[in-house]
């Protein structure tokens, strides 16, 4: 039998070249997705609604996968579902012809990544140890931005040098879902241990998470969807460029997402995943508000590259402390319960934007910086959470 390490090594490797695949068929299409949307007629409030509906509808999803990989002891079969499932999705966008259509696509993709979010996350979990976990997460992180900077210069190619419409994009985009389901034949369940204990039930949820919940809830109030710095960027250009130059923008984003993702976890392992938090909220009220200040190209330069930073601290760092406070056999239920919590934010977050979109532009980003600066404060002032783990 291998030794436990090549396994859990191998895990994190194959599930990373999963979502580097995968990220690299979804950002083929999100970057085009609110100017495809505003194609079909649809306003601020209807890319707000798409935005936050669609992850919203999905929340649930989150939490009895988690749970029921809790349950059944099992975690892949979830996420070689959750992964399918959003491939089809993406493979039928190419024929909507309403925002109405990509409204129940968009819900029918988050399902998807419902189903696989937090069983994959606990088999991340699995493979490492508190004192490596955000270097592994980390890791995760960086393929899957990888994958969708290639996507996002994948999308630039085809559409400015290769002249291919929307729907040709977005077909080529689903087909190459399906072969992230590939290296997923390869990751194994650990074959050390088996789960014995039952599954944490919510109201059991250790204070600590629930109080850290509360603080990313507040944040995800205020992170709203990249679409609308997308659509700012377009809104400083003409013609062509209206498109091209904001896809460059969002490579931008995904390439600093990429290069400080692994930084990041590394640093959360070194000085603790609240300080990490800490300059990844502070980094979003700055951002938020360099938008009020200017729009030029350099100086969205300066701000896309300062987003993708910012989810570098906060996305695997948020991730890597939920598993941190509690012990193996319940982080497929925490984790649920914790891309739930962020999920559910998701529609007021979206139609919040979106109303103050359609209002004013800027009302966005300033709720945006008030909302990041709140869950900055609760996070600073909060008691503190971090414990031994007893079970990895």
């Amino acid at each position: 039998m291998q030794s436990r390490e090549p396994d859990a090594h191998r895990n994190i490797l194959l599930l990373g070249v999963v979502s580097f695949i995968n990220d690299t068929s979804s950002k083929i299409i999100m970057p085009l997705l609110p100017l495809f949307i505003a194609q079909q007629g649809g306003t601020g409030l209807a890319i707000g609604l798409i935005a936050g509906l669609s992850d919203s509808i999905a929340s649930i999803t989150k939490l009895l996968a988690g749970y029921w990989s809790d349950r059944l002891e099992r975690r892949k079969p979830f996420v070689i579902t959750g992964y399918l499932f959003s491939s089809v999705a993406k493979l039928l966008l190419a024929f909507s012809v309403s925002w109405q259509q990509t409204l129940l696509l968009r819900i029918s993709e988050r399902l998807g990544k419902g189903l696989r979010s937090a069983p994959r996350d606990a088999l991340l979990a699995a493979a490492t140890h508190k004192g490596n976990r955000g270097r592994g997460f980390g890791i995760h992180r960086a393929m899957d931005s990888g994958g969708a900077l290639l996507g996002t210069l994948l999308v630039l190619a085809l559409y400015w040098f290769a002249d291919w419409d929307f729907q040709a994009i977005f077909l080529f985009a689903g087909l190459l879902g399906f072969v992230s389901l590939l290296p997923l034949v390869r990751v194994q369940e650990s074959a050390n241990r088996k789960l014995h204990r039952t599954p944490l039930r919510l109201r059991e949820l250790p204070r600590p998470l629930k109080h850290f919940m509360l603080i990313a809830f507040t944040y995800a109030l205020g992170n709203f969807s990249y679409m609308f710095f997308i659509l700012r960027a377009e809104s400083t250009f003409d013609a062509r460029l209206a498109v091209a130059l904001p896809l460059l923008l969002y490579a931008l984003y995904q390439l600093s997402y990429t290069l400080f993702a692994i930084p990041a976890g590394l640093l959360s392992d070194r000085i603790g995943r609240r300080r990490v938090l800490l300059i990844g909220y502070g980094l979003f009220t700055l951002l938020c508000l360099g938008f009020l200040f200017g729009s030029s190209l350099s100086w969205l330069l300066v701000l896309f590259l300062l987003y993708g930073i910012n989810f570098a601290f906060v996305n695997a760092t948020e991730r890597a402390l939920v598993a941190d406070l509690v012990s193996g056999d319940e982080r497929g239920t925490a984790l649920g319960t914790f891309h739930m919590t962020v999920s559910l934010a998701a529609l007021p977050a979206g139609l919040l934007a979106g109303l103050l979109w359609d209002a004013e532009p800027l009302y966005t980003f300033i709720a945006g910086a008030l909302l990041s600066a709140v869950a900055l404060l609760l996070l600073a002032t909060m008691p503190a959470y971090e414990k031994e783990e007893t079970s990895v």
